[in-house]
């Protein structure tokens, strides 16, 4: 499936135009390395988000069953914490907060905690708003920032959730850091961010109106339902706003946004085993 092309032309992946295979630059948009060294047919194989909406909730689903497989059968089954896995499976695959971030010194969780959830209604909640707003945002900025965008939200949203959790951290209403955290809903902030900002870069009221929709719905969950994390939805909302701006949809990807975003997703991942090998070097000491 991912065999590389050595000759021939290709489709420069910016703009569509043919480009030989071993060009340094698209003579049509300048997009350096066009072909992304031959692997570009391969890539959009996968279909025009390169495969990171299937991945994002394969793996979402995958580290849910996971942490379920690992309470042991001993799982919430009421309401909303509806086969909700014990704290100790949260912790060991990477929950964020204040407890494992500065009391445990687990810092690289605020990139695994996003792949985590409490719950049936959790994960369905977080994979059915991912599914809606992530091909929208490939759409505006390419898949390649679309993933660092998301990585970032995580990033930002758990870090400050985990800070505000501090003892000592000044408290406002409705507003609470967190303990213990898990949840795709920050980097999913960060999505409906990265719509805001392209709404103010491009002069679109459709988009900043598709996002103070979500926003506004944000907020009111944030009001309704208890035990939502509020830190984390603004910290990746504004995380999200952020890099966005940064990486300017006005300007078409290019292959190092492709390679970044790649490299973020890979590196959250990698957060996660790192979690659990962290836990079974502390049991063995």
């Amino acid at each position: 499936m991912f065999k590389r092309q050595r000759s021939g032309s290709v489709l420069c992946t910016s703009c569509g135009v043919l480009v030989g295979v071993n060009d340094e630059t698209c003579y049509n948009c300048g997009r350096r390395n066009p072909a992304l060294w031959g692997f570009a047919p391969a890539l959009r194989a996968l279909g025009a988000d390169l495969g990171f909406v299937p991945f994002v909730i394969g793996t979402c689903i995958i580290v849910y069953g996971l942490t379920l497989v690992f309470s042991g059968g001993i799982v919430g089954m009421q309401g909303l914490a509806l086969l909700a896995p014990r704290q100790g499976a949260l912790i060991v695959f990477g929950a964020s907060g204040a407890e494992p971030v500065f009391g445990l010194h687990r810092w690289w969780t605020v990139l695994s905690a996003g792949w985590l959830h409490a719950g049936l209604l959790h994960i369905f909640m977080n994979m059915l708003a991912f599914r809606q707003l992530a091909p929208g945002v490939i759409d505006m900025f390419g898949p390649g920032r679309t993933m660092v965008i998301y990585v970032a939200g995580s990033a930002f949203g758990f870090t400050l959730s985990s800070i505000a959790g501090v003892p000592g951290f000044p408290a406002l209403p409705f507003l609470h850091g967190s303990q213990l955290t898990v949840g795709a809903s920050a980097s999913i902030a960060a999505l409906i961010g990265a719509i805001l900002a392209y709404g103010h870069r491009t002069g679109s009221t459709t988009a900043r109106s598709y996002a103070s929709t979500y926003i506004t719905m944000l907020v009111l969950y944030g009001f309704i339902f208890p035990g939502i994390d509020n830190y984390a939805h603004g910290g990746g909302l504004g995380g999200g706003y952020l890099v966005a701006r940064l990486l300017d949809p006005m300007k078409p990807e290019r292959g190092d946004h492709l390679m970044l975003g790649i490299a973020c997703m890979a590196l959250s991942i990698v957060s996660i085993v790192v979690s659990v090998l962290h836990i079974v070097f502390l049991v063995r000491n």
